[in-house]
């Protein structure tokens, strides 16, 4: 692959990339702003587009949104610690589940199903390393305990795996459909 095959820009990277922009200044959402894609964003990139070039410049999208939210846009910094880094390995879960996903090509109700609980396991494994992280490394709970790590469990995980469930069910229902209408207007023209 040459260096001009590897720079070329790719409209689904686009997409998802505005996805996250748009998303992810508020992780839970509010009246007024969707809740963080950012997970579905890499599960679909690793799914869809591949490339360690990608998986970095989502990263470094990720990180500059932070920086832009908490610098200029008033946005807490509260969960940015010294556990921030440990999202790199929630991201990498989130693609490496899309990159699996792939063997998953032809579409069916059971590959469908595959792939849903490929997300669910993902997220789940996005979760330990984020939540579990910040929980016992950022230094917001010194008195922690597995207890209030429960807790605390109880409290985000279902937000967190319900939005991004959400946005996988979604997305892949829009890209499916666009995809099928394509085929059939391919088949049309052929006619």
């Amino acid at each position: 692959m040459s260096l001009n095959q590897t720079l070329t820009v790719k409209p689904g990277a686009v997409a998802l990339m505005a996805l996250m922009a748009a998303t992810r200044f508020h992780h839970f959402g509010t009246p007024f702003a969707l809740p963080d894609a950012s997970l579905a964003v890499f599960f679909f990139a690793g799914l869809w587009l591949g490339g360690r070039y990608l998986f970095a410049l989502l990263l470094a999208e990720a990180g500059l949104i932070d920086y832009l939210a908490i610098t200029k846009l008033g946005v807490s910094d509260f969960c940015v610690s010294k556990a921030y880094v440990f999202l790199i390995g929630s991201y990498g879960a989130m693609w490496l589940g899309g990159k699996w996903c792939r063997q998953f090509a032809v579409l069916s109700v059971a590959t469908a199903a595959q792939r849903l609980a490929v997300l669910v396991a993902a997220t789940s494994i996005a979760f330990l390393f984020s939540n579990g992280s910040f929980y016992w490394l950022s230094g917001r709970y010194p008195n922690g305990s597995f207890a209030q790590y429960f807790e605390r469990v109880a409290m985000y995980y279902p937000p967190y795996l319900t939005s991004t469930l959400i946005y996988g069910v979604v997305i892949f229902a829009l890209v499916s459909a666009v995809k099928a209408l394509l085929a059939a207007k391919a088949t049309h023209e052929a006619i």
